[in-house]
């Protein structure tokens, strides 16, 4: 059970002071927009370059961008542990994982709320993880989407079916109120923005949110 705060809700001003107050998180999420794919644009390949330096934790990349073939190997290559990329934008998406994979990195894809899972449980041997959306993907903050438990619940199962080792990731609305609901559905990685910066102690978040999850556990 993992937990990878968003610093989409971070002070934007003060990154490294951010990064260093979930130094006891897993990772740290970082979401890349780029105003075509969804309807915001964030931060780009430069500000993840200089987030690696000064990360007391790996990144998680989600890009949520267009033509990730070409985009999401050089985050990959500059040094995030995971790079995750949205199948709706993907053209290839067995290349890709492939290309990241090759670069040291664990392969991700994404699918948003609308897109069902299984036209894409084909690609699990391509794959590191899995992340559900449980938002619409471009702004933090949003409401949980209690109605995709059913398809983690699925993407587990497929995973349970394939074997081998595939995390299963839940991003938008997690938090203490609605994390057990995700584990219980079969999530094991959980992105947490304002949960974990909406107020003063991230640490203490972080603490409240594993302990949450702890006993709950996946075959």
């Amino acid at each position: 059970m993992q937990i990878s705060p968003s610093i989409l809700s971070a002070d934007f001003a003060n990154l490294e002071h951010e990064l260093d107050a979930i130094r006891s998180a897993d990772w740290a999420h970082v979401d890349v927009m780029d105003n075509h794919f969804v309807p915001n644009l964030t931060l780009g390949l430069p500000v993840v370059e200089a987030l690696l330096k000064v990360s007391p934790v790996p990144i998680d990349c989600h890009l949520m961008i267009e033509n990730p073939d070409r985009w999401a190997p050089p985050y990959a290559e500059a040094g995030a542990k995971s790079v995750t990329f949205h199948v709706e934008a993907a053209n290839d998406p067995v290349t890709l994982a492939r290309e990241i994979r090759a670069q040291g990195a664990r392969a991700s894809m994404a699918l948003k709320p609308g897109t069902p899972w299984e036209p894409y449980a084909e690609l699990l041997p391509e794959v590191d993880m899995v992340l559900v959306m449980t938002v619409e993907p471009g702004f933090g903050g949003q409401a949980f989407m209690a109605d995709m438990m059913p398809k983690v619940a699925a993407v587990r199962e497929s995973v349970r079916r394939h074997g081998g080792e595939v995390w299963i990731q839940v991003d938008g609305g997690v938090s203490a109120s609605t994390i057990e609901q995700c584990a219980d559905a079969g999530a094991d990685v959980f992105v947490a923005g304002s949960a974990v910066y909406g107020a003063d102690d991230a640490a203490a978040n972080i603490a409240r949110l594993r302990d949450l999850v702890r006993g709950h556990t996946h075959p």
